[in-house]
């Protein structure tokens, strides 16, 4: 069975969005998050990263899709007209997972979560769902859209050696790279 793992930058008060955007700007967090999403061990593979409708077009039009990896939105009203023709369009997360693992399974190194509030809770509950990358944001934002609550099954692992341990800080704002694993 394909997994995947889930990546969120997440405040104190679980807020991970604020009028579709990020409610902080933190460069370092991003290129984490891009590096992250990015890296591979298979240069003949590509990873993938799953988002839902308003995840994807919250990203800066510019920026999308976002390169070098395979792009996924869930959507159960967009059509495929509505996104470019190298952005895949499934109305699910199981239904787009099957698709990955029967018709380009060999061509994935790695699956991403990467949002938004409705994907990350139905990522959580999957069997499939294998890690959770977490920056914990030390501090509260206002925020509209929130992370759901982790469930006990993930336990935070020691992270691996790419990922930057301790706690980080740019602009004021203190943040920690964590990731738990079911």
């Amino acid at each position: 069975m394909l997994k995947f793992n889930l990546i969120a930058a997440v405040c104190k008060n679980s807020g991970i969005g604020l009028n579709g955007d990020l409610p902080w700007c933190l460069k370092s967090e991003y290129e984490y998050f891009t590096l992250t999403t990015k890296r591979r061990r298979d240069t003949t593979k590509q990873n993938v990263v799953i988002m839902g409708r308003l995840t994807y077009f919250s990203i800066p039009v510019h920026e999308r899709p976002l390169e070098e990896r395979i792009n996924v939105v869930l959507s159960s009203t967009l059509l495929p007209m509505d996104l470019p023709k190298n952005v895949l369009l499934f109305p699910n997360l199981e239904i787009a997972m099957k698709h990955l693992e029967y018709n380009i399974r060999k061509q994935i190194e790695t699956v991403w979560i990467v949002g938004g509030s409705g994907v990350y809770k139905e990522a959580m509950a999957s069997q499939r769902c294998h890690r959770l990358y977490i920056t914990q944001i030390k501090q509260e934002f206002k925020c509209d859209v929130f992370f759901p609550p982790i469930p006990n099954c993930f336990k935070e692992i020691d992270p691996d050696p790419e990922t930057p341990s301790g706690i980080q800080e740019e602009h004021g704002v203190q943040y920690e790279f964590k990731i738990l694993q079911k």
